[in-house]
């Protein structure tokens, strides 16, 4: 109760009568013993501090709320549940942040500006660094084999329940698979975290640091700047870094930041399907009108988040650390505010590279465990063009009734999502209409993993097309032999339970039986998979659930847990075509010119930017590169 007035009291602005309410509430807190009540309360009481000037007080005190909150995680094993309680951490590490920062610019000190950056990298993927600390260590080794059938046993029920909720059309029934999978969802959270509880490895590893600034330049090179961003609801902050150099600007609030940047990835994502019947003239002239306004939301997002670094960006490699909104901006097609007044505008990565990053310390712990890894002896391994539907082609006689989970169908739009839409087909002897799963067959994947595979010797790569190109392939050990892994097909983002987030693989075998074609997130942290690189050529396969604090939760950490050293994905629903053409560039680009992946991508999406047909950052800006760009 003391508790909740003195918030009410602080809301009211009377901060000094708050601050005597939640002093009393700590001391209670205190006395019964719950220390994670007396973390908020301390938050509280320092922010009751700093609205009457005491920075250095209410530093000291919101220190004191970290330092307690910090012990509380590290006692929790599961990961979900350290994501959570960081989720709950961050009014406190932004407040920390702004306190810094006030100190910092009215008297500067580069140890505050240091320190400020420092606790950016504590509030972000804390996570992750977890994940990636033992993602090395074989935490099931010296585990009592009845965890590991529990864990195998409820992981197999997940994925059958998740399949069924994909078919199910009947409402009362999603919504009892939904409860399930729910319930699935935590029992499997519960044997993993059993698991890591009882693993010797698991107890042998060390918490992961986040890095100091010494420690983050050591991790640039002289041609790379990091960029990092931390959005917070009065003021925001990013930190310009170089191998000798550490510089901050003060940017609006997160709220203003978002309204930008959402209204950028709209107006990008804005050539997808329009309205039922548009015209192609109709659709001409919608797309116009949006590439007009994008042209302007874009220059003024460039000019709030990229302006005030500009003088520093030269030709150097950019590597990005955002937050929030931001994380769904590819940074690469953002004006470069470099470009005087008077000369054609030009996308930023005409001029130079720009890598994606969940944090610095996550490339780091990255490095750490890649250090001496053998490259797997193999070259390119693809699957695509997977089998849908008993109605396809493929099939020696195809089914004139579309009786299975896809009906083949190929919109206006050759995007690579998957359209969840219950589409009524009627049977043709009853009459009986029912509602079924439509998945598109991508015609431009086969074209694309052929131009792949011309550019790889037959005896280093693996052709994994049509039926083939399944989910049993996708969890074969021996897709670990190959240092490039390309998957071309449909993706699915489910942003409320980001483990169900999945790979459309063939859904249909070759005597046309149905079958579990979904490669789900859950199932990519059990691969071992330690690629040079992994692409996930399929639609919004770099999104997934926002966690505060934890950023988008989906595939692209599993095959970072899996030992990818670098994954590139996408942001939305792609263009079939344009897509196959962007990828048949990117790895002539690196098998036969030799070029790393960051500069490959770079040059290939410069090439499409360079072709009236595919100029639109729609076609090509979508993917990104996250992780090692070395």
């Amino acid at each position: 109760m003391l508790f909740r007035i003195g918030e009410v009291k602080l809301s009211l602005k009377e901060s000094e009568e708050a601050a005597r309410y939640i002093a009393d509430s700590i001391a209670v807190f205190r006395e019964v013993g719950t220390p994670h009540l007396e973390s908020s309360a301390l938050t509280l009481l320092a922010a009751s501090e700093r609205d009457r000037g005491q920075f250095d007080q209410a530093l000291a005190t919101v220190g004191e709320s970290l330092r307690i909150a910090e012990s509380l995680r590290s006692e929790l094993i599961s990961p979900e549940s350290r994501a959570s309680f960081l989720k709950n951490m961050q009014d406190a590490y932004h407040l920390q942040t702004e306190l810094l920062m006030r100190l910092h610019q009215a008297t500067p000190d580069r140890a505050l500006n240091a320190r400020a950056l420092e606790v950016s990298e504590r509030q972000r993927a804390r996570s992750l660094l977890d994940l990636l600390t033992e993602s090395g260590a074989d935490l099931r080794q010296g585990v009592d084999a009845a965890l590991i059938s529990r864990e195998r046993d409820i992981s197999q029920q997940l994925s059958s329940k998740a399949q069924q909720s994909m078919r199910a059309t009947n409402a009362a029934r999603t919504d009892a698979l939904k409860k399930e999978i729910g319930q699935l969802e935590s029992e499997l959270e519960r044997a993993q975290a059993a698991i890591r509880k009882a693993s010797p490895n698991y107890a042998g590893l060390t918490q992961p640091r986040p890095l100091t600034v010494g420690e983050i330049q050591n991790e640039l090179d002289a041609d790379t700047l990091l960029l990092e961003y931390s959005l917070g609801p009065g003021r925001s902050h990013l930190w310009a870094v170089t191998k000798t150099s550490l510089v901050s600007h003060e940017l609006p609030a997160e709220s203003a930041i978002e309204v930008r940047a959402r209204e950028v990835y709209e107006l990008l994502t804005a050539r997808g399907a329009g309205p039922r019947g548009e015209t192609p003239a109709a659709r001409r002239e919608r797309i116009a009108r949006s590439e007009s306004r994008l042209t302007i939301a874009a220059r003024e997002l460039s000019r709030v988040i990229l302006g005030p670094v500009a003088s520093l960006l030269g030709g150097k490699r950019l590597v990005i650390v955002a937050d929030g909104a931001l994380q769904y901006i590819p940074f690469a097609m953002l004006p470069d505010p470099t470009i005087g007044p008077g000369k054609p505008e030009q996308p930023l990565i005409v001029g130079r590279e720009v890598v994606s990053l969940p944090s610095a310390s996550a490339l780091a712990i990255q490095r750490a465990e890649l250090a001496g890894r053998p490259p797997a002896p193999k070259l390119l391994a693809v699957l695509a063009d997977p089998v849908f539907d008993r109605q396809d082609t493929r099939f020696a006689k195809p089914s004139a009734e579309p009786d299975s989970p896809a009906a083949q169908l190929i919109n206006g739009d050759n995007a690579r999502r998957l359209e969840h839409i219950a589409r009524p087909v009627k049977d043709s002897k009853s009459g009986v209409i029912t509602h079924r799963l439509v998945i598109p067959r991508l015609p431009y994947t086969r074209q694309e993993a052929d131009s792949l595979l011309a550019l790889a010797p037959k005896t280093e790569s693996l052709r994994a097309l049509d039926f083939s190109a399944n989910r049993a392939t996708a969890l074969n050990p021996e897709l670990s032999q190959y240092r490039y892994v390309h998957f071309a097909t449909h993706g699915i983002l489910n942003s409320e339970r980001p483990g169900l987030s999945a790979l459309v693989l063939s859904l249909i075998d070759e005597q046309g039986k149905q079958q579990d074609g979904f490669l789900r997130a859950n199932d990519i942290y059990n691969l071992k998979l330690p690629a040079e690189l992994v692409v996930l050529s399929a639609c919004q396969t770099g999104l997934g659930k926002e966690v505060r604090g934890e950023g988008l939760v989906g595939l692209t950490r599993g095959f970072m847990y899996a030992g990818a050293a670098r994954v590139v994905v996408s942001l939305w629903s792609v263009n079939d075509r344009a897509t196959a053409d962007l990828m048949a560039a990117f790895y002539q680009k690196m098998l036969r010119q030799g070029e790393r992946p960051a500069a490959a991508l770079r040059a290939a999406q410069v090439e499409m930017w360079k072709q009236k047909q595919w100029h639109s950052p729609f076609y090509w800006a979508a993917f990104t590169l996250q992780g090692e760009w070395r």
